[in-house]
Parts: C-alpha cells; structure tokens; sequence
C-alpha cells in the first residue's frame, strides 16, 4: 500500500478499458494481460479487482505474477434456488487466487419468481459465511440495483438479525446505487421508498446527518466501499437503448469532464460531490474508529449498459481519476483529524 494508506485500492476489470472517440466503451474487452498492464502502470492501485472463470483462471494467475498485481477482492451475482454451487466454487477460486474477500450480489428474486424472505436472505449469508470463513474467504453482500439490497429498508434489520447471532455482517457499501435516485421517484419506487423519503423517515443524501450512508457507517458493517461517480437523478446512459426501447439507466458520471463529444449530456462538476461526500464519510468514520471493519475501497467506473456502454471518454482515466481522489480526500481526512475537525 502507498503513501500511509490503510485500506487495499483496487481497481474493477470491467473497467480497465481504454476507450476513447475512435473507440467507444465497448462490451469487448481488452486481454486479461492488457487489463492487468493497465492496472499496474498507473502507479495508484494496489491489486486487480475481478473474480476470475475457471476457463480464464490461468490467465489471471500468469498476469498477477508478471506484473507483480494481486487480486485481493472478487465479485460475481447469484440467484437462489440457482447458483448455490456456482456460490461455493467461486468461493474456492478466491481461495485460489490469493483473495480475501468475495463480494456477493444476490437478485431480488428466487429461481422460482418469489421475493427472497428475510430469512432466506439470512441463510444465504450464513452459509457463504460458513463455507468462505472455511477457506479464508470473507463474504460481503454489496448494495446494488436488482439486488434484493436495492430495497434499501431491508439492509439495517436484516444485518442486525445475523450481528445478533455474534456473527459480523459485512457490507459494500457502492452508495451510487442511492444517489442516482435522489429526486427520481421512478427509481426511489423501485426500491419501495418514495413515502419514507418524501415524509422524511429516510434521508439518501449523503451529506444530511442521518443519511442511509452514515446509518450503515454508524453499524460498524462496512467492509468494503466503492467509488462510482453518479448525480442524483442524472441522465440516463442515451447512446445504449435497451431491446424495450427504453435507454441504460444511467448509473455512471464522469468523475472529471468528458472532452467534446466524448459524453452524451452536460457536465457539470456538482453533479459528482454527493459521491465524493460518500467516500469522505467513510474515511472520517474510519479514522475516528478504532474498530472500523473497513479494508477495501475499489473503483467502479465500468463498461456495461447501465454505466458507460458506448461512451467515447477514456473509461480507464476516470478510474485512475477516481483513485486520485480517492487518496488525496484519505490526506484530508487525516490533516482534519490531526488538527482536531474530524470527531
């Protein structure tokens, strides 16, 4: 790690892509060698951040070992009722390839089409917990759209449910999964809390006291955070159309501007401080908690239809801008709490 920075900065794969007017964000993406060489030669990451397939396994381990980069974190989406297997053998890949922790996106619905209960929901942990925990392997459950964690109520009883049994809950927290539905009420019905936030019984921005952000900070269950610049009601991702016709549903911000012609909309530089702010607020609840379970912060800027699918910026260079800041606010936070404004 670099620069006295006490958490592991990954970047996402998906990610490492560099795109640019002649050759937009693509679903195709570079070798496994190009990502890695990437990753690397920016000089402000400390690991690769992917789950890899048992078919391309040997690729990572020969590029993790050429370019001296690991992968500590791994990330894949389950259905129950599916991909219990699927769950267990990517477990025993992280195991594999050096990662410590797999982050987990399990889908609102069964196999069989019902909602997932809370206890379902509380299996599932328990047992990626059991059978990670078995191989070194930490689970954390992310919160993510199409994820039973995008109905945001359910997060806080269900992780104090499983904390109850003397069992640590562990969360990634990707806050731009709230933020873009600040102020959209088609999204905030999505995750069946327009009345809450419009009576003010659930406050999303970030930089509120009693946000969802610091509720979650404040519970002590947040292993891993991850920076994906969004607005709050932004654009919709207009160069992808979706087979409805309808467009991406735009969950991606260039973190600094997009030259002319590289992005489909405005840009406008306030748009990214709520994301910003999520990021800070973790770093000054770490500093001023001794206890603070966090340890990983990736970088989430990616290539799929919802995100930047077709976008003519350097998808790379927002990640590598991400990170920037990322480092640079963790020396804020420090100097602040060094001279007494951080408590």
């Amino acid at each position: 790690m670099k620069d006295d920075f006490p958490f592991l900065l990954g970047c996402n794969g998906r990610g490492a892509q560099a795109s640019s007017a002649d050759r937009p964000v693509s679903l195709e993406e570079h070798s496994i060698d190009e990502q890695f060489r990437l990753v690397k030669e920016a000089g402000v990451f400390d690991y690769f951040d992917r789950l890899p397939l048992r078919s391309n396994q040997g690729e990572y381990e020969k590029a993790m070992q050429k370019y001296d980069l690991p992968v500590h974190t791994c990330s894949w989406f389950y259905m129950l009722g599916r991909d219990e297997a699927l769950l267990h053998d990517n477990l025993k890949i992280c195991q594999e390839v050096g990662a410590k922790c797999h982050n987990i996106m399990t889908f609102t619905h069964h196999a069989d089409g019902h909602v997932l209960t809370d206890d379902e929901i509380m299996d599932h942990y328990l047992d990626a917990y059991d059978v990670g925990m078995g191989l070194g392997v930490e689970p954390s459950f992310e919160l993510h759209v199409n994820m039973w964690t995008e109905s945001f109520a359910r997060v806080t009883p269900i992780a104090k449910r499983i904390m109850a049994r003397g069992i640590p809950f562990n969360y990634t927290m990707d806050y731009s999964h709230v933020i873009f539905k600040i102020g959209d009420a088609e999204e905030l019905d999505v995750s069946e809390c327009r009345e809450a936030v419009e009576a003010g019984e659930m406050e999303l921005d970030p930089f509120a006291e009693g946000s969802l952000c610091q509720e979650w900070l404040d519970l002590g269950i947040v292993k891993w955070t991850q920076l994906r610049t969004v607005g709050p009601n932004q654009p919709k991702n207009r160069w992808h159309l979706n087979e409805d016709g309808s467009y991406g549903r735009g969950i991606q911000y260039p973190i600094v501007p997009p030259g002319p012609g590289e992005w489909h909309s405005p840009w406008h530089a306030y748009m990214v401080e709520p994301s910003k702010e999520a990021i800070r607020r973790a770093l000054r609840y770490h500093v001023t908690h001794a206890d603070s379970p966090l340890r990983y912060i990736t970088t989430e800027m990616i290539n799929l239809p919802d995100y930047a699918l077709n976008a003519k910026y350097n998808l790379f260079e927002q990640n590598v801008e991400a990170a920037r800041f990322i480092r640079r606010a963790w020396e804020e936070v420090k100097a602040l709490h060094a001279a007494g404004l951080v408590a």
